[in-house]
């Protein structure tokens, strides 16, 4: 399941990506030929409200030129905490609330959906941020929306179909990370910790990977986001687990020119399915 809002649209040739969280954005916009002509993020160092994050994004549509064009397809990605993930033969559409609220304070007025990963019989239940929906559907008419870890799962349990390991996947973001856990193509965990220092992260990730009985000499640990090769997540990590290295997205991104590539681990969700 897709989420769609829909009104009217003008017709051209971009594509529009933009992924949101309370500490952070990122966009890219892709051809036709999708050859990515434009990818950019700002951190805001802190978490900040959904009202807050509006205004961020207000303010980065009225002065960044590209986002000024139109575009045929719009997909907002939502970032956040507020999900579960649901095996589908157990999924229940009128039981949205209760899968979340054993992990997520739900409020009376939440506005809650879903994602059906069709191909792995998995349902994304969340909450996004409907203000931030309102704005794209009264700035552009039309656009789908989904969860972060919709793409990300759906993505890696893909590229593991085939695999014999077991694979501890680590989204790295400011602040916050995505922890998904593979074993032999089937989703083990998925969870979204906040973290402020390599120590709050390893605690983490230690922490899960002796719940669920991983050796740290075993099994694989693959970066993938806004991480770079010598940061010291990476050499913590290192420090308590043999096999550690950086993911890549299915297939390689083709980027315009004069847009500078970015690494193949490095903004994993947003380009993962151009």
């Amino acid at each position: 399941m897709v989420q769609t809002i829909s009104n009217t649209i003008d017709n051209t040739s971009k594509k529009l990506s933009i992924q949101v969280s309370l500490n952070g954005l990122s966009f890219c916009t892709v051809d036709t030929n999708n050859q990515v002509t434009a990818i950019e993020q700002e951190n805001f160092g802190i978490r900040l409200t959904p009202e807050q994050v509006l205004d961020k994004i207000k303010y980065t549509f009225d002065r960044n030129e590209n986002l000024k064009e139109s575009f045929t397809t719009i997909e907002v990605i939502h970032q956040n905490d507020l999900y579960t993930i649901v095996p589908k033969p157990l999924f229940n559409e009128t039981l949205l609330k209760d899968y979340l609220k054993f992990n997520v304070k739900v409020l009376d007025n939440d506005f809650i959906t879903y994602d059906e990963l069709d191909q792995h019989d998995l349902v994304t239940v969340y909450i996004p941020y409907t203000n931030i929906n309102n704005f794209f559907f009264d700035t552009f008419g039309s656009f789908t929306y989904k969860h972060t870890n919709t793409i990300l799962i759906n993505t890696l349990l893909t590229k593991e179909k085939n695999s014999e390991s077991i694979t501890v996947f680590v989204n790295m973001n400011s602040i916050v990370f995505d922890l998904i856990v593979i074993n032999k193509g089937h989703l083990i965990l998925s969870n979204t910790f906040n973290y402020e220092t390599k120590e709050d992260f390893l605690y983490y990730l230690m922490y899960t990977t002796e719940q669920l009985n991983l050796n740290p000499e075993e099994f694989k640990l693959v970066f993938l986001g806004d991480i770079t090769k010598n940061s010291d997540f990476h050499n913590i990590a290192y420090k308590y687990i043999r096999n550690v290295g950086f993911g890549n997205r299915s297939q390689e991104s083709k980027f315009a020119s004069n847009i500078m590539r970015v690494e193949p681990h490095q903004h994993f969700v947003l380009l993962s399915h151009f």
